[in-house]
């Protein structure tokens, strides 16, 4: 399924609301068609009309005019039983009507002189006596018009309300249902990254993944409430027009219809130009936000490092590039719209005077002037959607392109999320000989085998890249293993739904992450299931009044954006309490204390021997003087455990993680 049948498939979700719109459309289009049959119903039936046959009538009749002592009636308006008296013809020679008491043929070349009327016809000539009207009684012959001529112009202002009433209705549908669209698109795309694993985001930047919910799916909305909606609305126009413009005159119409293939190939050339160039310009897009999201991230350090120019540099470099792509589709842009429009229109104008002069010049059934008229409005009313048509193209381009990177997400295979949850279980994790990698080429983790029972402390120790935050990722399911098991209560956690496993887990990470809110809702994470006095406990357990009960609104306190008006460990603290606020079963305290001072790390670790009782709590540390009271040591190195053994049993074994300590402790010799 290729793009487009993709958007159209999810304009198929409010297939009702489109197809109202869709009939308000034609509503609106049928009523708007409907003027310049009217101007041309009153140009040749009532202002040009008066130029035909009169009869004369014995008695004053409807639509009967008084000239002279005798009355006429229109041939347009005579029964049967009038045609029996003396006619006449009204004929207009230099802006002059004149009075000729006979029929007359039909011909583009009058001449008056002496008041004779000389009329020509195929070579051969005709004079006949004419008498000149007088503005006064000219207008008696246009006032059985006037009554008419006023209820088409009635029918035409009702018929201009209708067409208003109809486009306005079907406008604000369309763009009401574009935007639950879109509402609905964006939904999709936010679930999505829920599904997505954690693996994905790590070969993605986040300025990118931000650059495809925001800018490409405003981009897909312009798709849907500009561009859907001008050319649904063009094609319905052209059809109407075209449909009049046969029911006026059809080798007229065929002239014109020449039009559609010229306008499908200019589609098929811009496309083919334009949409490189529109990909170009979206990835560079992208490129610019992902720049924007790592700048505001380090600012601190770039300032640190005085790097301001550099960063400039880089950003100034992207932001030409991406004017430099916009510059190219501008000029392609500028090719088309009213300048291919122009020439079009004056195309087909040249053609349509020449074939109306051709066929005026040798009086073979020549052209009524007010089908004239009315085929020049049609013909100026479908160059509107002409032009409507092609300045879509671009932004259909663009709408394409970003759809395609939208697709594109929403098409990564992705783990569903799963709803309900599972009993709450006792916390025995085994790892049964584990083998893991990134990459699929090089294994992080190397037949990692252990186990820790419910209520002891484990903890992993290990230079950088030594594999202890990847034993909890794996136990965390963010990954699974490429070979081994891991278990919890002796079931394969891969056998479990993540969420069902993660649901009696609780987290504390090296860098905490606190969201907009206040101290007690980074707390809570909004959960319902977590009380206020569940929030307040945990914070006092973890010692945070000491810490952070100073504060103006207390738990209250607002948190800007990643808590940047706190310190280091006062964003620790929060983080470990919301931790312990979801009550876990297995907790993991990853580096949780490599941010935080003596004094705070001093607080935390009297809560901790309350708090880890009855949990099987995973320490990852740097610092082994916070990990001495753990029932099992397990020290990594390149993804292999080298050894293991309570604090104690290691230091009498004085090999590596005796080597660690002597170190850090400041004993080791010179």
């Amino acid at each position: 399924m290729n793009v487009t049948q993709r958007l159209v498939r999810y304009g198929t979700l409010y297939k009702k609301k489109f197809l109202l719109a869709l009939a308000m459309l034609v509503l609106a289009v049928v009523a708007d068609l409907s003027g310049p049959m009217i101007a041309k119903n009153l140009i040749d039936e009532h202002i040009v009309g008066i130029e035909q046959t009169w009869y004369e009538v014995p008695r004053r009749v409807a639509d009967a005019v008084l000239y002279g002592d005798r009355y006429y009636v229109r041939a347009a308006y005579a029964v049967l039983r009038d045609k029996k008296g003396a006619t006449a013809t009204l004929i207009e020679v230099d802006r002059t009507f004149y009075f000729v008491p006979r029929t007359l043929p039909f011909t583009n070349q009058p001449s008056v002189h002496d008041g004779r009327l000389t009329v020509t016809l195929s070579g051969k000539s005709l004079t006949v006596k004419a008498t000149p009207l007088t503005a006064r009684e000219l207008f008696r012959f246009y006032q059985p018009e006037i009554p008419k001529m006023l209820v088409l112009a009635m029918i035409y202002f009702v018929l201009l309300i209708l067409s208003s009433v109809f486009t306005y209705g079907q406008r604000l549908l369309l763009q009401m249902t574009a935007n639950r669209i879109l509402q609905r698109m964006r939904r999709d795309v936010f679930r999505q990254m829920a599904r997505l694993p954690i693996a994905y985001f790590d070969r993605l930047p986040a300025g990118k993944i931000v650059s495809r919910i925001t800018n490409d799916t405003e981009a897909i909305r312009q798709f849907y409430v500009t561009i859907v909606a001008n050319l649904l609305s063009s094609a319905v126009n052209m059809v109407g027009i075209y449909a009049a413009m046969f029911v006026l005159n059809g080798q007229l119409a065929l002239i014109c219809l020449l039009l559609l293939p010229i306008l499908g190939a200019w589609v098929v050339m811009y496309r083919k130009f334009a949409v490189p160039v529109n990909h170009h310009i979206r990835q560079l897009l992208s490129e610019i936000n992902a720049t924007l999201n790592e700048t505001l991230q380090g600012i601190p350090v770039i300032r640190a490092f005085a790097r301001e120019e550099r960063t400039y540099a880089e950003f100034d470099d992207l932001n030409t590039r991406y004017f430099k792509g916009q510059n190219r589709l501008l000029m392609m842009n500028s090719g088309s719209g009213w300048n291919l429009v122009g020439v079009l229109r004056g195309v087909f104008f040249i053609a349509l005077i020449s074939y109306f002069g051709y066929r005026a010049f040798h009086l073979s059934g020549v052209i009524p002037f007010g089908v004239m008229y009315a085929f020049v409005d049609y013909l100026n009313r479908m160059f509107q959607p002409v032009v409507q048509v092609i300045n879509q193209l671009s932004g259909m381009e663009q709408a394409r392109v970003a759809a395609e990177r939208v697709f594109e997400l929403l098409d990564e295979e992705g783990i569903d999320v799963i709803d309900g949850g599972m009993a709450r279980y006792r916390g025995d994790v085994k790892f049964e000989d584990v083998y893991f990698s990134y990459d699929g080429k090089q294994d992080v983790l190397k037949g990692i085998d252990f186990e820790a029972k419910h209520g002891q402390t484990l903890a992993l120790v290990g230079h950088t890249g030594s594999g202890k935050s990847s034993i909890m990722n794996l136990l965390f399911r963010f990954y699974d293993p490429r070979d081994g098991r891991v278990m919890i209560d002796g079931v394969d956690i891969a056998r479990l739904p993540r969420q069902y496993v993660r649901q009696h887990m609780g987290i504390v990470l090296q860098e905490p992450f606190l969201f907009t809110g206040t101290i007690a809702s980074n707390v809570s994470l909004d959960d319902p299931a977590i009380s206020r006095e569940r929030v307040e406990r945990a914070l006092r357990d973890v010692g945070a009044d000491q810490l952070l009960g100073h504060l103006p609104s207390g738990w209250d306190e607002p948190i800007l954006e990643k808590g940047s008006t706190l310190s280091a460990g006062q964003r620790q603290l929060i983080s470990f309490a919301r931790a312990l606020a979801f009550d876990p079963v297995i907790l993991v305290l990853d580096e949780a204390t490599s941010s935080i001072d003596t004094e705070t790390e001093s607080v935390i670790q009297a809560a901790l021997d309350v708090l880890k009782r009855g949990r099987t709590t995973f320490m990852i540390a740097h610092r082994l003087s916070t990990i001495r009271n753990a029932d099992l040591i397990l020290v990594l190195d390149r993804g292999v455990i080298v050894e293991r053994g309570t604090h104690d049993e290691l230091m009498e074994r004085k090999g590596r993680y005796f080597q660690m300590y002597q170190l850090q402790s400041g004993t080791v010799s010179a």
